[in-house]
């Protein structure tokens, strides 16, 4: 385990699932999408909620977690979201993710009530001793869910340590919660920035192991994370820039609008055929919006192609 959980560093997108018209899972597709991950220079990846994870039948999250790990095929560690409304079906997603050779867990809190403490711990805890992978925990409180307390993330990590708890925390105000888990655990607690890449910069300063965007802006967020770690600041802010633009975009409408906007971005790409979602959603983007996101989009494709020739 000590091996797989120092891998977990670095870019680590979330899968995107492409849909056929019949609304079943394209293979083709999503093996396309993570070839292209890969050429990237994404270091892993994993499924998460804008995987559209809630949305998919038992059948079909058990497939899927068989099947990234087949299509990945060891060019990067792959984890698989376990989250789920009872410990029951939690520990069972997990299990099944560990027999299909995942390499880590995530896990957000059950979403339908708010829990003590106390029944977080436990929550967590199970799933913790279900498997021998690490396990991520995750705080999507920003978008769904609840803010799991602080003495949670702490209790967690003082029982199982930091090869077994990482963090993936999401909760508003961000960079204020980054800094206080990692002073509350002096510096132990291995934390993956979570907004998108919105916040990666001041999340980077902050000490994080690595970052858990979309797969729609992987170049650019692959690059500025490659220019943060070389100290180029201002190359990192030039790319950041749109990207942040077309984030602040997704972030308008939640889940729903990331997950609208980034297939929006990965037709563009011609890595998607459709932006299918899973039904029901409550948003669909206008024309307005998608104009402005294809116009900062293309800033950042001419931004990326400068900074390649200035390399060659």
């Amino acid at each position: 385990m000590e091996e797989s959980e120092k891998s977990l560093s670095g870019v680590l997108p979330i899968v995107h699932l492409p849909f056929t018209d019949e609304d079943q899972i394209d293979e083709t597709c999503l093996r396309r999408e993570l070839d292209w991950a890969f050429q990237q220079g994404a270091n892993g990846c994993g499924t998460g909620m804008v995987s559209e994870i809630q949305r998919l039948t038992g059948k079909e999250r058990k497939h899927l977690a068989n099947l990234i790990p087949e299509i990945v095929g060891g060019r990067g560690l792959v984890f698989a979201s376990v989250g789920a409304e009872s410990t029951k079906q939690a520990v069972s997603w997990a299990k099944d993710a560990e027999d299909a050779g995942n390499d880590a867990l995530m896990a957000i809190p059950p979403t339908l009530s708010s829990l003590s403490e106390q029944a977080l711990l436990d929550y967590f805890e199970a799933l913790a001793e279900s498997t021998q992978l690490p396990l991520i925990v995750q705080d999507a409180s920003s978008y769904v869910g609840q803010q799991i307390p602080l003495r949670v993330l702490t209790t967690l990590l003082e029982k199982f340590g930091s090869q077994k708890i990482l963090f993936k925390p999401e909760a508003d105000p961000l960079g204020p919660n980054l800094s206080a888990l990692r002073e509350a655990t002096s510096g132990e607690a291995r934390i993956f920035e979570g907004s998108g890449g919105i916040m990666l910069l001041d999340s980077y300063r902050r000490g994080i192991a690595g970052t858990m965007p979309g797969m729609d802006l992987l170049d650019g967020i692959v690059a500025t994370w490659k220019a943060l770690e070389q100290g180029e600041e201002d190359k990192a802010y030039e790319i950041h820039f749109p990207i942040c633009s077309m984030i602040s975009m997704q972030m308008q409408a939640g889940l729903d609008g990331f997950i609208a906007i980034e297939k929006h971005l990965m037709v563009k790409r011609g890595i998607f055929e459709n932006t299918r979602r899973r039904l029901p959603y409550k948003w669909t983007p206008d024309e307005e919006t998608l104009d402005e996101v294809d116009r900062v989009f293309d800033r950042l494709l001419k931004k990326l192609d400068e900074q390649k020739s200035c390399k060659s």
